[in-house]
């Protein structure tokens, strides 16, 4: 089953804005470099940085719970760790997230975002966590790299009868040529290559509220989580890997996934 590598993506901050990369380069058990290293609490969340552990999503400022956080477009300068944000009609930020005063000043930014987008709602405290090392704020603890393949989504898209955009999926890697849905219940460990990467599938991702959200507006407009199970019989789009041989990938590299 052979396809290529359509585009890549990280996100800096998880449930923020994806960002396009031309390529990347991944280590053997590794994670796509500045992907989800940082995470907003929503409230003491219970995360210990000096015994990281996978904890729910729901407890961080994510599109599932907070869509409107959507419209915050994020830029994160991986060299010297700043991160800018500008929501049109709001004031802008820019700080570094490498320090502590740069992380209480997003969440401070945040937090009066949030007040003027839903002054009704109960939000926060919020505080910006980084990701220890070895550690990253990832849905799934198997979520080191998530791969959608854009004819599964095309087809649900014909079924639906309207255009998904795919980084609802905040997926890190966009593949085509595989066929719709070829790549569901594969099971755990069979092997996929990305350019120069042979990973190992872990699981087939389900789908929660963050995919009904507009990446572009933060208004929940499709029930994409019904839709799956109505359409398919299960709410999955996108398979988890891991990386076994590192390397790097590319936009336009094979992607041969053994079927």
């Amino acid at each position: 089953m052979t396809g290529h590598v359509a585009a890549l993506y990280r996100h800096p901050v998880k449930g923020f804005t994806p960002e396009s990369l031309g390529e990347i380069t991944l280590e053997t058990g590794g994670f796509v470099a500045c992907d989800r290293i940082y995470a907003v609490e929503d409230g003491p969340s219970g995360f210990d940085p000096a015994a990281p552990a996978h904890i729910s999503k729901m407890k961080f400022a994510v599109l599932a719970k907070i869509p409107e956080i959507a419209r915050a477009r994020t830029v994160y300068d991986e060299a010297d760790g700043v991160l800018s944000v500008t929501v049109e009609g709001h004031p802008p930020f820019y700080g570094r997230l490498t320090t502590a005063e740069g992380r209480a000043a997003f969440a401070a930014w945040l937090g009066g975002f949030m007040e003027e987008q839903a002054p009704e709602d109960s939000f926060g405290p919020f505080a910006v966590l980084p990701a220890p090392p070895g550690h990253r704020f990832m849905d799934s603890k198997k979520g080191f790299v998530s791969v959608l393949n854009l004819d599964s989504l095309r087809d649900l898209e014909a079924r639906i009868g309207r255009p998904i955009d795919p980084a609802r999926f905040r997926a890190n890697v966009l593949v085509e040529g595989w066929g719709a849905w070829r790549e569901y219940g594969l099971g755990e460990g069979r092997p996929l290559s990305l350019g120069g990467v042979n990973l190992r599938l872990l699981k087939d991702i389900d789908r929660c509220l963050a995919t009904h959200v507009d990446p572009r507006t933060g208004e929940r407009d499709i029930d994409m989580v019904p839709s799956l199970h109505a359409e398919y019989g299960h709410i999955c789009c996108g398979v988890y890997a891991e990386v076994v041989q590192g390397g790097r990938i590319a936009v336009g590299d094979k992607a041969v996934l053994q079927s």
